[in-house]
């Protein structure tokens, strides 16, 4: 019974993720819309499109300190269900400013979602099952970035960024129902890990360099997820719907990559040993990408579906490794605390990418993504490293 109950609970918190991910992470999938919408250059529209993102930095440990104390029920019924009465509050607006605003109000609430995801992982699986719970969860993600790609183009085109709105508010309200009526506390307290520690889990160096090297991995997530469409369309010409379809599939590659790379680190007992040699896999296709955009053959498109895949495919090791340092009792203000930086990243390397592609050209933002995931390679504590269910 408690085999079946926790992948219902998982499939709650999956659900709740999957819905807020097209309001705080899809809007960038419409920037043509945004743009034309506003009247803004397109760093501008960067801006407005990621402004959940800057709530989300700000909040994200916030939640997970009130994860620790009431659970994930409350928090992910009150945090996605305020952030759907947010995302219909933009769609009446017109003041550029006000936009951005509510947006970091509504990633600012719906980023209970991405704590709360990740504790019912530690809390409800043992350490041998974890990976791919954890990959399941990392689907999330995944899986709404794949339903924006799809459907919020089109929407766009027929009925603008106000139809968008719309469909991520209606959305994120069904799961928060969902969430705040099903979501259960587990029968038991799992351990989270041998190594978790009795005090501050951040006495440990291993969890500072976890977060440094999401940190890093975070630049070319951003520069790819936010710019990846607007690349195929401004650099080869895709028609915009087209070039959603291709993300789109790229993210349900992606789905399948991230369960397998928890499925290989279950059977490993490693979490950074399979994440340092999807990095190395991921330098080569960045620099395919920038060799591909640099002299516009259609290597970079091609390179662009598969970079979308690779670069966000270790995330749910290096998350599900800082939670496991962390141990139960510090497991939600770990996991926003290495969320909220990876969100402090893509907030700064935003407009950054979208200078370097108005002036130099997209290879220059791609060859920075670079640049950064080859930085993080000895970063990365493979050294040492303990089985997770030693």
């Amino acid at each position: 019974m408690i085999g079946a109950r926790r992948w219902r609970m998982l499939a709650l918190g999956v659900n709740a993720h999957v819905g807020v991910t097209l309001g705080l992470f899809g809007l960038p999938l419409v920037m043509p819309e945004i743009e034309r919408h506003f009247g803004v250059p397109l760093a501008v529209a960067g801006v407005i499109a990621n402004a959940p993102s800057l709530g989300i930095l700000l909040a994200l440990v916030a939640w997970g300190a009130l994860a620790d104390r009431h659970g994930e029920r409350l928090v992910l019924g009150v945090g996605v269900g305020t952030a759907a009465a947010l995302f219909c509050a933009v769609a009446f607006v017109e003041a550029t400013w006000a936009v951005v605003v509510l947006l970091a109000l509504a990633g600012a609430a719906g980023s209970a979602a991405m704590v709360g995801g990740g504790r019912i992982v530690l809390r409800w699986f043992d350490p041998p099952e974890r990976g791919v719970a954890m990959g399941v969860r990392q689907v999330s993600y995944t899986i709404g970035m794949a339903v924006g790609a799809f459907a919020l183009p089109p929407v766009a085109r027929a009925y603008g960024l106000a139809g968008v709105l719309f469909v991520c508010a209606g959305v994120s309200l069904v799961a928060a129902v969902l969430a705040g009526s099903f979501l259960a506390e587990p029968p038991r307290t799992v351990t989270a890990s041998g190594t978790a520690p009795a005090g501050s889990p951040y006495r440990q160096r291993k969890l500072w360099r976890v977060h440094a090297t999401s940190a890093l991995h975070a630049v070319p997530q951003s520069v790819v997820s936010t710019y990846g469409v607007t690349c195929l369309i401004g650099l080869y010409g895709w028609d915009v719907v087209d070039a959603g379809r291709l993300f789109g599939v790229a993210a349900v590659v992606g789905a399948v990559v991230r369960v397998a790379a928890g499925r290989w680190s279950d059977r490993t007992g490693l979490r950074m040993r399979p994440l340092l040699l999807l990095t190395l896999a991921s330098v080569v296709v960045l620099a395919l990408l920038v060799a591909g955009t640099l002299t516009r053959t259609g290597l970079g498109a091609a390179m662009l579906a598969v970079a979308a895949v690779l670069t966000v495919a270790g995330n749910g090791l290096a998350y599900l490794k800082a939670g496991e340092l962390a141990g139960p009792a510090w497991a939600g203000r770990v996991l926003g605390t290495h969320n909220t930086i990876q969100n402090v990243v893509a907030l700064a390397v935003t407009p950054l990418a979208g200078l370097l592609i108005s002036g130099p050209g997209p290879w220059t933002a791609f060859a920075a993504g670079l640049a950064c995931a080859l930085i993080s390679l000895p970063v990365i504590p493979v050294r040492g490293e303990q089985r997770a269910d030693a």
